[in-house]
């Protein structure tokens, strides 16, 4: 059984079995999440700033666990001392847990020693038969109908707060045409400049036949 939690921003576990997953894992945002409490086995990052990147370096450290990131990114870790996987986009990629696949994202990336991070990423994983589509930071873009076709994902976890991302309205076309039956809304009310309205985000997502789930970071168990 696969069960999803939302750490904040954009920041997800997954947990599979006894394994659990870190995707962009800005952690220190949510007091209640303590990633010791859980058995990590890797982490993942879809571009470099540092709200995405997150403590994935302390918490590789610390877990011993593996970066899985675009190669200036995972050159970065790995100069910090992390182990790291180097990837790029548009191959599945094997793990003991099932596997994922980085695919484009429409954004800039930086690291926080201001070096180039690379092109920014979408991670899509495919996971005891469920797929979740994690879109990074991305503005609408009509890959996402070759997704539906060519991946079909389940679950969709898409930016919603603007101004760095998509918008509510652009986020409610992206999951039409992604096709996923669940939508969760993910970077938004971090800060001023990304505040969202997400009753009128649930609102819209009535009109296709797509379950909008906001999950509430301060009721993570």
């Amino acid at each position: 059984m696969v069960d999803l939690k939302y750490i904040g921003h954009s920041a997800f576990e997954i947990k599979t079995g006894d394994k659990s997953i870190l995707i962009d894992p800005l952690v220190s945002i949510n007091p209640k999440y303590d990633y010791k409490q859980s058995n990590i086995v890797d982490i993942f990052v879809t571009h470099g700033h540092s709200d995405h990147l997150g403590e994935a370096v302390e918490i590789s450290k610390a877990k011993k666990a593996p970066i899985t990131a675009v190669a200036e990114v995972a050159s970065y870790c790995t100069a910090q001392k992390a182990k790291a996987r180097s990837v790029n986009l548009g191959c599945w990629l094997n793990y003991d847990w099932g596997r994922a696949i980085f695919l484009p994202a429409y954004h800039s990336s930086e690291l926080p020693n201001g070096s180039y991070g690379g092109v920014a990423a979408s991670i899509l994983f495919d996971i005891e038969g469920v797929r979740i589509f994690h879109a990074g930071d991305t503005c609408l873009t009509p890959d996402f109908k070759a997704y539906k076709e060519l991946y079909r994902p389940n679950i969709a976890l898409l930016p919603i707060g603007g101004t760095y991302t998509m918008d509510i309205e652009h986020a409610v076309i992206a999951a039409d045409w992604l096709g996923a039956k669940t939508v969760i809304p993910m970077h938004y009310n971090t800060f001023p400049e990304i505040q969202a309205d997400l009753k009128r985000f649930a609102q819209l997502m009535q009109v296709n036949n797509t379950t909008c789930c906001i999950l509430n970071p301060e009721e993570i168990k």
